[in-house]
């Protein structure tokens, strides 16, 4: 489902015609509004294909990060119980963009994502897709294993007292309520599998993001994808890098889940990223792999034995403090140019391509943001 601005040749009655000369500078908010919104579902779509290929491997470390086409065959096929089950709280815009890249650019099911909003008939052609929507949080809770809350600030603590006593361990819950931090969280779910990115923005920029086509749309465009990278600054947005450590942490507690001993994880893990090599990489040899003590500290390391699997991970910890694969991932520049490429071809985008050199005219979309920094 496309977004179609009905304005787009009307000139006259289009946003920018009412704004006062002086109000003009503030015109970057708009395009800031949607470069976080197309980061944060970028990077929702991306945990999801990571856990749906971890949920999904049977015993072979040959695994991929999407569905198979039967799988996608059938939109009312219910999922299985090794299946990954995501649940949306929000059906505003956000989690309405959210539904639909995660369809569209995760290639999740419509049988495996439902969502719980307070005017389900708003929403019917999502419904038509095969998406199941309704009002019921508690019922949404008890049956996903990855939960995401898109709601106001606002609704947030009601909606939290809610769910908190139906929230399993084993639930990720991933936020985009930007505007309650980590810590708040904890208290208010009584739970620590949390995810919760978090975005600085630039006061200069350019504006990359676009305007009318709709947020599945933009993800399909090369220089979108790279300017959404974990690492990239283009764009004038920022990842706070915690987010990618807790990404791989709540990876290996999938396999936890799976009782999959802590080798055979790591394995896994290897295999599924960093299969993924630079161009540049002619020795695959010596390309980066996934060591015990890149996530545990040597003195635990040691006390490991073969049949045993990692530790259940507490998530909030991993965002809020220095943990080992911290000090890995940031001393190792290949690993995180190799994490890079994964990134970017999980949405089929191949960073050996030669990027065009930018426009004249894209050159003086430069801004300065008159307001402090978001």
């Amino acid at each position: 489902m496309e977004t179609v601005d009905l304005m787009d040749k009307l000139t006259s009655l289009q946003f920018e015609r009412g704004i006062q000369k002086e109000e003009l500078p503030w015109l970057f908010l708009q395009s800031r509004s949607r470069g976080l919104m197309i980061e944060a579902c970028a990077h929702a779509a991306f945990f999801c294909r990571l856990l749906w290929a971890l949920r999904k491997m049977d015993g072979s470390t040959s695994i991929s990060m999407l569905p198979s086409e039967e799988e996608k065959e059938d939109p009312y096929k219910k999922p299985s119980k090794r299946d990954l089950k995501v649940g949306i709280i929000g059906g505003g815009r956000l989690g309405k963009h959210l539904a639909l890249v995660l369809l569209h650019q995760a290639s999740l099911p419509p049988q495996n994502l439902h969502i719980s909003t307070r005017r389900p008939e708003t929403l019917i052609d999502l419904q038509k897709m095969g998406i199941q929507c309704f009002y019921h949080n508690c019922f949404l809770v008890d049956w996903a294993n990855l939960v995401f809350l898109c709601c106001l600030p606002s609704q947030l603590p009601h909606i939290c007292l809610e769910i908190s006593p139906r929230l399993e361990k084993f639930c990720f819950v991933y936020s985009l309520v930007t505007a309650v931090p980590l810590p708040r969280l904890k208290q208010l779910l009584c739970h620590t599998t949390i995810l919760r990115p978090q975005y600085q923005c630039a006061e200069t920029y350019i504006d990359i993001w676009g305007s009318n086509e709709g947020i599945q749309s933009a993800l399909q465009d090369p220089d979108i994808i790279r300017a959404t990278s974990p690492y990239s600054t283009d764009g004038g947005i920022t990842l706070n890098i915690k987010w990618l450590e807790a990404v791989f942490y709540a990876a290996l507690n999938t396999c936890t889940l799976r009782e999959i001993p802590y080798q055979q994880a790591l394995e896994v893990l290897n295999d599924l990223c960093l299969s993924v090599h630079l161009q540049t990489c002619e020795d695959k040899t010596n390309c980066p792999r996934f060591i015990v003590t890149d996530f545990v500290n040597q003195a635990f390391a040691k006390t490991l034995h073969p049949s045993n699997a990692f530790p259940w991970f507490d998530l909030i910890t991993v965002q809020l403090k220095e943990t080992p694969f911290s000090q890995h991932l940031g001393k190792s520049v290949t690993l995180q140019e190799h994490l890079t490429v994964l990134y970017c071809a999980s949405f089929g985008i191949s960073l050996s391509q030669e990027t065009e050199q930018p426009k004249e005219e894209e050159k003086e979309v430069m801004q300065e943001a008159p307001g402090p920094q978001s």
